[in-house]
C-alpha cells in the first residue's frame, strides 16, 4: 500500500531498521494508516494505534470479536469489521455475526456501529463519504461514513471474492462464479456485467480502458472495459493472487511462487521470477522496483521491474514470517510479522547519503 503524494524511497538502497513494536499475539491482517498513525489489527481481535515515526503506543481497543476484513483509516475515523466467534454453540444468547465500527482516531472510542447478517470480508474500500464492503453471504454494502447508515445493499447469487475497486463514479467487484460487475457508487445500480467462467479471486485493476483480473484457475484476463470483449488471457500454474500496473508491466503474483511481468497490451511474458515462498499479499511497487513478502520466508525481497532481478532484501529474523501486505507510510516501509511491526527506511528517505 502506497500513500499518494509521499516522497518515494529508492528500494535498491540499503534498508535501516528505525523501530520495532513487539506483539506477542502476532499480526496476520494488513494494518491501516492515515499517513500519521498506524492502526494494527491483532489476532486477538483488538486493534492498537501507534505513531508512525517512532512506533510509540497511543491506545488499544477491544472489539468483541475477530477482525474479518482489512481495515481502513482516514481523517474521519478508523473503520473495523469484526465477526463474532461462537465459543458456546448451544448458548441461548443471540450472537451477532458481523459488525462494522467507526473508531475515533484520537482515543479509539466507538463513534458508531452497524450490524450485518454475515461478516464483511476482504478489504474495506471508501471514497470521501461512503464505505464499501462485501460479506460472505453475497451482499455488497454502501455505508455512510458519518453515521454508519446502510445507504444501499446489492444482493448477488454468489459470494464476492475480490475487494471492491473504485474508479471515478463507478465500483468494480467480482464473484466466485467469474462475474465481473460494474456498479454506480451512489446507488448500486448495475451498469455492466462480464462473465469469465472462472472465479476471480485476486485484486484487479482498470487501466487505459482495460480491466485486468486474475482467477482461482490460474488465468490472467484482459477485458475491454467498453465492450466486455476478452482481449487476451494468460495461464500461470496456480491461483492468481494479485494483479497491478507497475511501469511497463502488468505485475501478477501466483501461488506457484512466481512473479510475472506481462505486457498489458498483449499478455506476453516479459519475465518471471520464482521466489522462496508463496506471494499471497499485495506487492508494494515504488519507482522502478517491487517489494514482495513471501508468506513462508523470513526474507523480504526487492526485484527490479526492468528484468525481475533481485536487487535488495530484508531479513527480519528466523521464524518471523508475514501474512500482511507491506505498507509505505510517511517515510517508512512497515512490515507486519508474526513477532510484531517493523519499520524500515532507506538512505534516500532520511537523507543519510546523497548521490
Amino acid at each position: 500500500m502506497l500513500c499518494k503524494g509521499q516522497k518515494q524511497p529508492d528500494l535498491a538502497r540499503p534498508f535501516h531498521l528505525k523501530w520495532i513494536y513487539e506483539i506477542n499475539s502476532g499480526v496476520n491482517i494488513t494494518p491501516a494508516t492515515d499517513g500519521e498513525t498506524i492502526y494494527v489489527p491483532l489476532k486477538t481481535g483488538n486493534i492498537i494505534s501507534l505513531r508512525f515515526n517512532n512506533g510509540a503506543f497511543l491506545w488499544e481497543r477491544e472489539n468483541g470479536g475477530r477482525i474479518s476484513a482489512i481495515p481502513i483509516a482516514d481523517p474521519k475515523g478508523v473503520y473495523i469489521a469484526t465477526e463474532i466467534i461462537h465459543t458456546q454453540p448451544q448458548s441461548s444468547l443471540r450472537q451477532l455475526p458481523g459488525v462494522l465500527r467507526a473508531l475515533s482516531q484520537s482515543n479509539g472510542i466507538t463513534l458508531w456501529t452497524q450490524v450485518f447478517p454475515s461478516p464483511l470480508r476482504g478489504t474495506l474500500t471508501s471514497n470521501e463519504t461512503t464505505i464499501f464492503g462485501c460479506s460472505s453471504d453475497g451482499r455488497l454494502y454502501a455505508i455512510a461514513k458519518e453515521t454508519g447508515e446502510i445507504l444501499w445493499t446489492k444482493y448477488n447469487t454468489a459470494p464476492f471474492y475480490a475487494s471492491p475497486v473504485l474508479r471515478g463514479e463507478y465500483l468494480y467487484i467480482s464473484d466466485e462464479q467469474g462475474n465481473l460487475i460494474i456498479l454506480e457508487q451512489r446507488n448500486g445500480r448495475t451498469l455492466r456485467r462480464y462473465r469469465t467462467r472462472k472465479a476471480l479471486l485476486s485484486t484487479f485493476v482498470v487501466f487505459d480502458g482495460t480491466i485486468f483480473a486474475g482467477s482461482t484457475e490460474g488465468f490472467i484476463y484482459a477485458i475491454d472495459e467498453a465492450t466486455g470483449r476478452l482481449k487476451w488471457r494468460v495461464h500461470s500454474n496456480a491461483s492468481v493472487q494479485s494483479v497491478q500496473i507497475a511501469g511497463k508491466c502488468l505485475l501478477a503474483t501466483s501461488l506457484d511462487n512466481f512473479v510475472y511481468c506481462l505486457s498489458p497490451q498483449r499478455g506476453v511474458k516479459l519475465w518471471k521470477r520464482r521466489l522462496a515462498g508463496r506471494i499471497a499479499t499485495q506487492p508494494l511497487v515504488i519507482k522502478e522496483s517491487v517489494f514482495l513478502s513471501p508468506i513462508t520466508s523470513e526474507e523480504f525481497v526487492v526485484l527490479r521491474l526492468q528484468d525481475g532481478k533481485m536487487i535488495n532484501s530484508i531479513f527480519v529474523g528466523e521464524d518471523n514470517v508475514t501474512e500482511a501486505s507491506p505498507i509505505f507510510s510517511g517515510n517508512l516501509i512497515l512490515l507486519a510479522t508474526r513477532k510484531g511491526l517493523f519499520a524500515f527506511s532507506s538512505q534516500s528517505i532520511d537523507g543519510a547519503t546523497k548521490d
